[in-house]
């Protein structure tokens, strides 16, 4: 069985790094895709979808030094689920996180890409590695 998920979008904020008690380390970021379309009344609509995505080992820190909040990336990677009870409200809760096997940065070097700016391919030339 194979699984893989490509996202592209742009990072919400600042990622996060931090170490497995082994000294692993990780880095932790949101990244938010929004489809635009008209409805059948003619309006504009939008909806912006957030994925949390985490890294590990040299991509952890390849991410925590290159990335920054509004970059533009493609994520590829596996789907994990977590599922808990909430402790205060007792209710079932659920998240998808990305466990990224690579990352693109598709935003040229040093900028932050506009959001809804398209992605050129060419752009994977600009990878610091």
């Amino acid at each position: 069985m194979y699984q893989n998920t490509i996202v592209v979008g742009h990072l919400g904020r600042d990622p996060e790094m931090r170490y497995t008690p082994d000294g692993t380390p990780v880095t932790s970021f949101n990244i938010a895709t929004t489809r635009k379309w008209t409805n059948a009344e003619g309006q504009q609509q939008e909806k912006t979808t957030w994925f949390r995505v985490t890294t590990w080992r040299k991509l952890a820190e390849t991410c925590n030094q290159y990335l920054s909040k509004g970059r533009l990336v493609l994520v590829t990677g596996d789907i994990d689920v977590s599922a808990w009870n909430d402790k205060t409200s007792g209710e079932a809760r659920a998240t998808l996180e990305l466990q990224a096997r690579t990352v693109r940065f598709l935003s040229p070097k040093g900028e932050k890409a506009k959001v809804g700016e398209e992605a050129a391919p060419e752009a994977e030339e600009e990878i610091p590695f």
